[in-house]
């Protein structure tokens, strides 16, 4: 019986005589533990001779467990059974549990009633949380639909949304937890209680949550915090919290790079569709991350089977136990015993798989260079051997069966002969390069060969060094089945020798094994990205002459042409990068002591690997790695936070140590140590040296008054780091770039300062610090978001009469529309539109549909039927450059007249949409037509191709900005449209154009339909009515008095006719209302040929006939309340259809 089934129902037992029969273990304020008489030590004399007589009896559905846990409260004499247990082992946990997750929190509640009704709650829960987990072993699809309609239920969410998993847990409320149900969705984390006549009820989108972590508090051992508006929540008293907070860590993140940051998204198809998002999906996706991180593997390698294992060490002479990992395309293992030992190999390097003992369960893996491998005591070895067998294409076939036998007995005899002499295995021969690379050496060997005889001292040692790396390739292996263990780690702290770096470079980022399986791709790159011109060319072209300009190599041609090729076929290969700042001195340095090709692939590795998000528009990869950064400098340096307690200074002066690697601050002889350590430890070793750097500067820092201060003394620090046993001439190194001030400021030894480093912070692990990477990403990208916000909300509220809060919610609403069209479908137009690049004002613009749905909800009037034909003008009207979307500025200067403007603003606005280009004609003519040119938003965005106006560019949006990516900026444009800005002046009511006959007609069906419902509904149509009247007749008049002389030039012909605009009305127009009959009716009185007569009137008629209306100026200025419209628009956005 498990751990997790020992939960009871809660029942109330009555203990008049129960006493007799259980002896108390254990007991506190709350709970007792107690054994029954007859078990466990003593027998319990007479008395527990009885019991376990009684029952021995019983059957076995009648039988009692001999351990049972009863929860009671000081004040009270009923005790509730709670839990039980078979074993001592099995109720202690319980026991243990119940005092570190239940005991502390029960000193909140005031009575003895709140905490039984909580403590039943909780216990009702972790049964029903075991029950869940059953079912889902079970794969019981009833029980979770039971759960999701319970969830569409309470949460009025849309149908669409997916529930991906849900838990028993307690919410705090203030300082009271309540007890619940947590539910966790693609899009939303959602907690429901109902406890003692209490409803609870919170939803919390992914994507605005600003913090997620574990945490523990006096009350709460263990609880995981939720940072989301600045409010926080606790969820506590989770069965399987880890599991928990795995799942919610996948959606946020998940939801983080689907909305903000879709560059990495891209890069994970898996993910793509949010409807197809599964727990099971999530866990799997987590644990391939973590596997590919460690072994420094392709993205699309999966983590399909994990075996526990021995793997046979010849170097130790002895089995270490670990786990095989096996993905797609490579056979892993890595030791668990603190040997940090582990292996990778790839499965194009084995040869055959033999299974040399079944009485061991153990399978011998044979790889090319003669090695094998022999893993042991392998649960399912057999069905392990064929999988590797299979993937690797050997056929395990009888016709083979001599070939077979020859190469068992090789193997066999190599592992004996491993396990004799280990110093004596073979060498493993490197792959040869096949491809074609435009530079086939790597240019320190060109431009500083090494002089065989005549060895100074550095030479020597260098000799040294490459001797100690040939002992260990004996060893270990070489090539990409080479052991990694600490010995590994302790040539690597000490300096890679010249002659070796580029191939260690290789392995060590898994770089060699994408060069091995993509023969021939950079020389295409590299053919096709030949005399592009693009943004990113252009950058390459002015930074190729400032990258390592002392060194001899980037003064010829040979060195540039071959920086010029790697940095160009890189930003062809990835446009979504390009080429960032720090690219070109990275890649300067891989081509000293790689292959061009290699250097391309060593490229790839750090951009799209090992520092991830780094080398884009926002390098929100290194601001993550800075708070990571911080967080250890809080956790490692307490003396500098006490002295700094703005860490922020770090922040700023450490970008550059981790987009270049220290390259830029160290001189490159002493840099590339450190490089050394990055492809072998990935960014914990870059980590490791900034506190390293800080801890050994630490009192001059804690001294100094100021930032510039501060950084005089880094700066003249990196510049007294040198490298003793650098073998490269005074011709090659760096020249210090500081003060020259020497004399005062000894020398400080690279190889020195590392092994510093990883003695005092090597225990930093590399879990850790991905984790800490996940956690600092929500805060980095929701900071982002928020400079964002308040830079549109400081240029929008110059303009508009919002309050600053008001303005911050309407922001929240925009933002969430564009959102509300994302969440649920796999490949949403919307989710283009967002371009974190563009301007501020740029980055969040709806479409037509998303438009129309949020001025739903905040409409200072009821527009009735026509609702979203009047939507479509306004867009129109206010998308000013006519590109089918509207920013956040156009958005709230719209409602900003309609909610505070004056009477005459208000009426200007309604004039101007039933004047071109928002009103083109009739209703149903726009419906048919037009109104798919303001659609770019749709699912199906096939309509694109029939948008007359714009020449589209490839990925189908329209944007306001000019386009990026492989082609220039229009930097003209730009000046031109902020000039246009500039010169804009104030509109006067006499600029406005003369409305004619059919655009007149359905002005006056728009105020009908405005004042539809309206408590003065009849008094405000007799007033439109007036009003209409009064404006035929004076244009009658006006016609009278120039019948003599020709129309004016202002008067134009109509676009549609009166009566064909009535015919095509909406339904709810002033035909129906009870005055809808004056219209025609004045129209017949005017004169009888009237209809065939064209006629206009101008803003200043109506304006002047409307204004001696009272009910009308005062419908008009009657106030809205704006805090009620957005709070109640903030409720209803997510149940309306997105």
């Amino acid at each position: 019986m498990t751990f997790g089934n020992m939960w009871l129902k809660p029942e109330e037992i009555l203990l008049k005589n129960a006493f007799k029969l259980w002896v108390t273990e254990k007991d506190n304020e709350y709970f007792v533990l107690q054994r029954r008489r007859g078990y466990g030590e003593g027998g319990g004399g007479l008395t527990g001779l009885l019991v376990g007589t009684l029952d021995t009896m019983l059957d076995s559905t009648s039988k009692v467990a001999p351990f049972r846990i009863l929860h009671h409260t000081p004040d009270s004499q009923v005790y509730w059974s709670i839990a039980c247990g078979v074993t001592n082992e099995e109720i202690v946990q319980h026991w243990d549990w119940l005092q570190q997750n239940i005991m502390r929190t029960l000193s909140v509640f005031d009575s003895s009633e709140d905490i039984t009704s909580f403590v039943q709650g909780k216990i009702r829960g972790l049964i029903a949380e075991e029950g869940k987990l059953s079912m889902v072993l079970e794969d019981d699809p009833e029980k979770f639909r039971e759960a999701f309609l319970r969830f569409e239920k309470w949460f009025e969410l849309p149908p669409k949304e997916k529930l991906v998993t849900y838990y028993s847990c307690s919410y705090w409320k203030g300082s009271m937890p309540c007890q619940g149900w947590l539910y966790l969705s693609t899009n939303f984390l959602c907690f429901y209680s109902y406890l003692l006549g209490s409803e609870v009820k919170l939803v919390i989108s992914w994507d605005d949550i600003w913090k997620l972590e574990k945490t523990s508090n006096v009350i709460l051992t263990e609880s995981i915090h939720v940072l989301a508006h600045g409010e926080d929540h606790y969820f506590s008293m989770l069965l399987h919290l880890n599991e928990t907070f795995v799942i919610m860590e996948q959606l946020a993140d998940y939801s983080i790079k689907r909305l903000f940051d879709k560059e990495a998204f891209q890069r994970e198809p898996a993910l793509s569709d949010p409807l197809q998002i599964t727990k099971r999906g999530l866990e799997a996706h987590a644990k391939s991350e973590q596997f590919r991180t460690f072994f420094r593997l392709p993205k699309e390698e999966n983590l399909l089977e994990v075996h526990e294992s021995f793997l046979w060490v010849p170097f130790s002479h002895f089995n270490t136990l670990g786990k095989i990992c096996l993905s797609e395309n490579y056979l892993c293992f890595a030791s668990q015993d603190g040997s940090q030992c582990h292996i990778i190999i790839p499965m194009r390097e084995v040869v055959n798989v033999e299974k040399p003992d079944t009485s061991s369960r153990a399978l011998t893996v044979c790889v090319r260079g003669k090695r094998a491998l022999r893993f042991s005591e392998v649960r399912e070895y057999q069905r392990l051997a064929n999988t590797i067998r299979s993937r690797c294409g050997i056929s395990p076939s009888p016709q083979h069966s001599a070939s077979t036998e020859a190469i068992r007995g090789e193997c066999q005899s190599l592992i004996n002969h491993f396990e004799d002499n280990p110093e004596d295995v073979t060498l493993m021969v490197g792959q040869k390069d096949s491809s074609k690379a435009v530079s086939t050496e790597a240019l320190m060997t060109v431009f500083h060969p090494q002089d065989v005889e005549n060895l100074d001292p550095k030479m020597l040692k260098e000799k040294m060094k490459e001797q100690s790396w040939n002992i260990h390739f004996s060893e270990y292996g070489r090539g990409t089945s080479m052991f990694f263990t600490r010995k590994t780690r302790d040539l690597i702290v000490r300096g890679v020798p010249e002659a070796l770096r580029g191939e260690l470079w290789m392995l060590f980022s898994g770089a060699v094994n994408d060069m091995a399986t993509h023969p021939g791709y950079y020389s295409e790159l590299v053919e096709q990205s030949l005399g592009t011109s693009t943004l990113a060319t252009d950058e390459i072209e002015r930074d190729l002459h400032r990258s390592l300009p002392e060194h001899p190599a980037f003064q010829s041609d040979t060195g540039i042409s071959a920086l010029r090729r790697v940095l160009t076929a890189y930003a062809y290969r990835n446009p979504k990068i390009g080429y960032c700042q720090a690219m070109n001195i990275l890649t300067s340095v891989l081509l000293l002591y790689a292959k061009e090709e290699e250097a391309f692939w060593l490229l790839v590795a750090v951009c799209e690997r090992m520092l991830p998000d780094y080398f884009n528009r926002r390098i929100i990869g290194a601001l993550v790695d800075q708070a990571v950064f911080e967080d250890l400098i809080r956790e490692n340096l307490p003396q500098l936070v006490e002295h700094m307690t703005d860490l922020s200074f770090f922040s700023s002066v450490s970008l550059s140590w981790f987009l270049t690697l220290f390259i830029s601050v160290l001189p490159i002889e002493s840099a590339v140590n450190v490089v050394d350590c990055f492809f072998y430890d990935g960014i914990k070793a870059i980590l490791q040296l900034g506190l390293a750097v800080l801890d050994y500067n630490m009192e001059a820092l804690i001294s100094c008054h100021d930032d510039a201060e501060a950084v005089t003394i880094l700066n003249k620090f990196f510049d007294s780091v040198t490298n003793k046993d650098s073998p490269l001439p005074p011709t090659v190194q760096q020249a210090p770039v500081g003060n020259n001030d020497k004399a005062s400021h000894f020398n400080v030894d690279i190889s020195e300062l590392i092994r510093e480093a990883y003695e005092k912070y090597g225990n930093i692990r590399t879990e850790e610090v991905e984790s800490s990477r996940k956690r600092n990403k929500l805060h980095v990208i929701q900071t982002l978001e928020d400079t964002t916000k308040q830079n549109v909300i400081r240029v929008v509220s110059q303009e508009v009469r919002f309050s600053a809060p008001q303005l911050d919610k309407l922001y929240n609403l925009f933002k969430r529309q564009h959102f509300l069209s994302c969440y649920w479908t796999m490949k949403s137009p919307a989710l283009l539109h967002h371009d974190p690049s563009l301007a501020y004002l740029e980055q969040y613009q709806l479409g037509f549909q998303q438009f129309s749905t949020l001025f739903s909800l905040l409409e200072p009037w009821a527009f009735c039927s026509n609702k979203s034909t009047l939507s479509l003008w306004i867009f129109r009207l206010i998308d000013e450059n006519q590109d089918g979307l509207i920013n956040f500025k156009e958005f709230c200067y719209a409602l900003d007249t309609l909610y505070s403007g004056s009477f005459t603003n208000k009426l200007k606005f309604l004039f101007k949409l039933h004047l071109p280009p928002a009103f083109t004609g009739s209703p149903l003519h726009l419906k048919e037509q037009k109104i798919q040119y303001f659609l770019p938003v749709t699912e199906d965005s096939s309509h694109l191709g029939r948008l007359p106006a714009f020449d589209l560019p490839e990925d189908g949006v329209i944007r306001k900005s000019p386009e990026r990516g492989r082609g220039k900026v229009d930097l003209q444009a730009y000046l031109k449209q902020w000039q246009n800005e500039i010169l804009k002046k104030e509109e006067t009511i006499k600029d406005l154009p003369r409305i004619n006959q059919t655009q007149f007609i359905q002005f006056s069906k728009t105020l009908y339909n405005i004042f539809h419902g309206d408590p003065e509904e009849e008094l405000l149509y007799r007033a439109v009515a007036h009003v209409t009247s009064l404006l035929l007749r004076m244009e009658e008049v006006g016609r009278r008095l120039q019948e003599p002389s020709s129309p004016p030039e202002s008067t134009k012909p109509a676009n549609a006719t009166a009566s064909s605009a009535e015919e095509e009305s909406p339904t709810e127009d002033a035909s129906n209302t009870p005055e809808g009959s004056d219209i025609s009716r004045n129209s017949q009185d005017a004169g009888p040929d009237l209809t065939e007569i064209e006629w206009s009137f101008s803003f200043e008629q109506v304006l002047a006939s409307l204004l001696n209306e009272p009910a009308i100026v005062s419908f008009f200025e009657r106030p809205v309340d704006v805090q009620t419209k957005l709070e109640q628009a903030k409720v209803a956005q997510l149940k309306l259809k997105a």
